[in-house]
């Protein structure tokens, strides 16, 4: 025994000793990246300027993509994944969440998934250097709904999160994607064709913290260089991926429970209107955004919107298509969320610098959203 509890306490110091080495190479090498990066810097704010637009236009765009998608098993992450793999390569796309992709899916088998945590900013650097990222498309949020519910997590995952991104590229020269959302207006934001510029006063926790994103990545963009974008993404629907638990999930629940039930209990009014986008849009205005020359984007956060509809809009719209469709409307906690933004968006910014243009109207969507469903629940 005495022999056996020896060799344990062996192991222990061994262990330590490892771990203390490992730890003071990681700090070296930060102190290293940071010698550098200081000894590029000059010495005058005109100077900055001319290195940092150096730096935007050539260092990101040149090199092949190797992107870290963080929030991969997300709504929006679970089908970008995808969609850039096919774009790009499957092994030059790295998924990350806190979770494992549940049942067969694509993002175990077609390229790499890792367990991230974006609180833990030696997690993020250590994945970074070890697959040699260029890019981080930083997905992972507990949105509006959700973060209403538990804000001290909202605020700690939102905000920590993009922190330790921002420095992370910031270390390494990364471009970063992080996308914002309509739910950085707020009541006193104009509610029609709501600008580029205009007040932002979110009531929600998960809009507060978008707009802390927003005027973080402008400042680490202005201040150190970093190539920040990001696109203030409306209600996105999908025929894949459900909702995460965010004020316009009806928009996407009403379609699944056409095919199902052919009925729907609305917890929004039926004349609320919102912004919205089908996914196909939100993707192709995601890499249009990511692949634009830098020198084109007369700003780093843009409005997108595709389509504005109610509740009793949409309804009506999947009544072309199932006839007998009911529905009922249940306001709950979320309408008073809904009226805080926007009805409608002008993205008239991007459709000038970087040429967006979405594809899907209403009915377009409807009629694609329900021939998708039907195969999926085999109707």
């Amino acid at each position: 025994m005495r022999a056996a509890l020896i060799r344990r306490l062996q192991h222990r110091m061994l262990m330590k000793h490892e771990n203390t080495v490992a730890f003071l190479k990681s700090r070296k090498l930060h102190t290293i990246n940071r010698t550098i990066w200081k000894s590029q810097l000059p010495t005058s704010n005109a100077s900055i300027t001319t290195i940092q637009r150096r730096k935007l236009s050539v260092t990101n765009n040149s090199k092949k993509p190797r992107i870290l998608i963080t929030g991969a098993i997300g709504q929006i992450g679970t089908e970008l994944v995808t969609y850039l793999r096919d774009r790009y390569d499957n092994k030059s796309i790295i998924a990350s969440d806190v979770k494992m992709p549940s049942g067969d899916n694509a993002l175990l088998e077609k390229g790499p998934f890792v367990y991230m945590d974006v609180t833990d900013y030696s997690q993020i650097a250590r994945i970074v250097v070890e697959y040699r990222i260029n890019c981080v498309i930083h997905l992972a949020a507990l949105i509006s709904a959700v973060g209403e519910k538990n804000p001290q997590l909202a605020m700690k995952v939102n905000n920590l999160g993009t922190e330790n991104v921002l420095e992370v590229a910031r270390v390494n020269e990364l471009k970063v994607y992080v996308p914002s959302t309509i739910a950085a207006f707020g009541p006193s934001t104009p509610r029609v064709n709501t600008p580029n510029m205009c007040v932002m006063r979110p009531t929600t926790v998960y809009g507060i913290t978008k707009v802390y994103n927003e005027l973080l990545g402008e400042y680490y963009c202005r201040r150190y260089g970093v190539d920040f974008r990001s696109l203030r993404y409306p209600g996105i629907i999908s025929n894949k991926a459900m909702p995460g638990g965010g004020t316009t999930d009806y928009a996407v629940e009403i379609y699944h429970e056409a095919i199902k039930n052919k009925s729907y209990n609305c917890f929004l009014k039926d004349d609320t209107m919102l912004p919205m986008m089908y996914m196909p849009d939100c993707l192709k205005a995601t890499c249009m955004m990511l692949e634009a020359d830098s020198s084109k984007l007369k700003s780093r956060v843009y409005n997108v919107t595709a389509i504005s509809f109610t509740p009793k809009q949409v309804y009506d719209s999947i009544k072309k298509y199932i006839p007998d469709m009911k529905i009922e409307y249940k306001p709950d906690f979320r309408q008073a969320i809904a009226d805080s933004w926007p009805k409608s968006i002008d993205d008239t910014e991007a459709r000038n610098d970087w040429d967006w243009k979405p594809e899907y109207d209403l009915d377009f969507m409807t009629k694609d959203m329900l021939d998708a469903l039907r195969k999926k629940y085999i109707v």
